[in-house]
């Protein structure tokens, strides 16, 4: 008999994640960039199914940004619902998850292993993935000559709530002749702050679980933990939760949980 494959694809604005379970464990994970469009960011996922012999006897869920053009998908599921059933599959406990992706930060109580609240920013990116990617490209740097400046640096005070004027602020310290590492320590620092204060809003309940590309920064970890005086907890695979709760909800209910330690 054929092994049957769980195929969960959440499909960010910068990052498409892809997970893939059978009925015992973790079978694959990978990340590809979603680029600019999402229809033929699932065509190569598929296509990378099928190299890899995971496409036969599969059933696939998506999620994210993208969930719409994953045409082969047999179940399309919001990202909330996801991310709470990987998070739960990842840390195995209550608390709060706080998924901060590339244009969205997330803030979703778990009870029970499932959604008991939930709050989202997507008004704006100030306080996500893509505010440090405009920000880096400013400061001519990458993802992590960014965190290294700023580990080294004493964080300037970057306040406007929108990205443009943001970026505004970052030229004129720029043009003042302000140290990089300062500009870049004032960068992660704003974006901290704006995820706590969205944090704040929502509440924090029992144990606060780290997700999203930034699961993976230590630097962004000890400067939350540090904020909000408690510490957070990450998984290595905190970027997958999305696919990861899009995958599981694809398995019978009364399978046995899968561990993802």
């Amino acid at each position: 008999m054929n092994k049957q494959y769980y195929i969960g694809i959440d499909i960010g604005s910068t990052a498409s994640k892809v997970v893939v379970i059978d009925d015992e464990k973790l079978i694959d994970s990978f990340c590809i960039p979603t680029g600019w469009n999402s229809k033929e960011t699932a065509g190569t996922i598929m296509q990378k199914l099928k190299e890899d012999g995971l496409s036969d006897n599969m059933s696939c869920a998506a999620t994210g940004y993208g969930r719409v053009c994953v045409e082969y998908a047999d179940k399309v599921i919001t990202e909330i619902s996801c991310h709470a059933k990987g998070a739960y599959a990842l840390f195995a406990e209550d608390g709060t998850v706080i998924d901060i992706g590339g244009q969205d930060t997330k803030i979703i109580s778990l009870e029970g292993g499932m959604v008991k609240d939930f709050l989202m920013n997507d008004k704006c990116a100030a306080g996500t993935g893509k505010f440090i990617e405009v920000m880096a490209n400013r400061l001519g740097t990458d993802f992590e000559e960014l965190y290294a400046l700023a580990a080294k640096g004493e964080a300037l005070s970057i306040s406007s709530m929108c990205t443009v004027f943001a970026e505004s602020e970052v030229i004129s310290y720029i043009g003042s002749g302000e140290k990089r590492e300062n500009i870049a320590a004032g960068v992660i620092d704003s974006v901290a702050n704006k995820v706590i204060n969205l944090a704040k809003r929502h509440g924090f309940q029992g144990e606060v679980m780290l997700t999203g590309g930034l699961s993976y920064t230590p630097y962004f970890i000890e400067l939350m933990s540090e904020k909000i005086g408690k510490k957070i907890h990450t998984h290595p695979l905190g970027r997958y939760a999305g696919a990861i709760g899009a995958a599981i909800s694809l398995r019978p209910k009364k399978s046995k949980p899968i561990s993802f330690a």
